[in-house]
């Protein structure tokens, strides 16, 4: 499976800027009085857990930001599957620079290999089952493009990124709009057509009014398997069935058992536990 582009640096540079203003600020308080300016180092960037490798680019481009003179050389490939140990990324350079640079190309290795990682379990979970698993908008703010392009690293598939790109009629539309059927005609008369319209519903009944009114999308949102079930022998060859809300590890397997096509997990970006990395030095000496 080839590894998803990384999304333009445009959409991600400004985080990295963010990041790098909080964390470094006027200056290295500690490196500027313990190091000495000539100091120069080797230091890898290293895998403490095995995990999915995902946003090596970006800690490029922190310790560039920092010091364009930092040598540092990719070792992996995004998407790759390493074990405790495995180096990721060699730098060599100013060891002020280095180490100015670390915690914040860290915390966003520590993220997105996290996020891939937490993924790709889910994935090995249903394999075999031609289900696809999606993403939401259950993401870091100011993170999306990053936390959604870590999910595709790790062989997920990322739902609408945005209120902008597709439609999706929830309980508090329907409530507003006087019923499914009346949420699901207004969408289909004022929205740009080519934007997809899914619906969320919550019983049979709700899920026959949504595909008279011309939906073809459904969202089975905090459904039992035995729910599911009942809603993909009914309407799974109507509409596709996607199922959410309260999808673990544990219980994903029987959920894409349950007949539906596909099913969105929040938990894959704000439940990810952060990956394990670290960053040590190879060598020291004087310049």
């Amino acid at each position: 499976m080839s590894s998803p582009a990384l999304p333009a640096p445009a959409t991600w540079l400004p985080l990295v800027e963010r990041a790098l203003a909080e964390d470094v600020g006027s200056g290295d308080a500690t490196g500027t009085a313990v190091l000495a300016a000539d100091a120069t180092c080797e230091a890898a960037v290293e895998a403490r857990a095995a995990l999915v490798v995902c946003g090596l680019p970006v800690a490029v481009a922190v310790f560039a930001a920092v010091d364009p003179q930092l040598r540092v050389e990719t070792l992996r490939p995004e998407g790759a599957v390493v074990e405790a140990g495995a180096a990721l990324l060699a730098i060599e350079g100013r060891t002020r620079s280095v180490l100015a640079a670390e915690r914040t190309a860290l915390n966003f290795l520590g993220r997105l290999c996290g996020v891939a990682s937490h993924t790709r379990r889910y994935v090995e979970a249903v394999a075999g089952t031609g289900v696809e698993l999606f993403d939401t908008r259950k993401t870091l703010p100011g993170w999306r493009v990053l936390d959604k392009y870590a999910v595709a690293v790790g062989g997920g598939r990322n739902h609408r990124f945005g209120l902008y790109d597709a439609l999706l009629i929830k309980d508090n539309h329907i409530a507003a709009a006087g019923g499914v059927a009346a949420a699901v005609k207004a969408a289909r008369v004022a929205a740009p057509p080519h934007l997809m319209l899914q619906v969320e519903v919550e019983s049979e009944e709700q899920a026959a009014a949504a595909l008279e009114a011309g939906a073809r999308w459904l969202l089975l949102d905090n459904r039992t398997p035995g729910e599911l079930r009942r809603l993909a022998e009914r309407f799974r060859s109507e509409a596709v069935l996607e199922a959410s809300g309260g999808v673990t590890l544990a219980n994903v397997r029987e959920i894409a058992e349950s007949g539906v096509h596909r099913i969105s997990i929040g938990a894959l970006t704000h439940s990810a536990p952060n990956a394990d990395v670290a960053l040590e030095l190879r060598t020291r000496r004087r310049g």
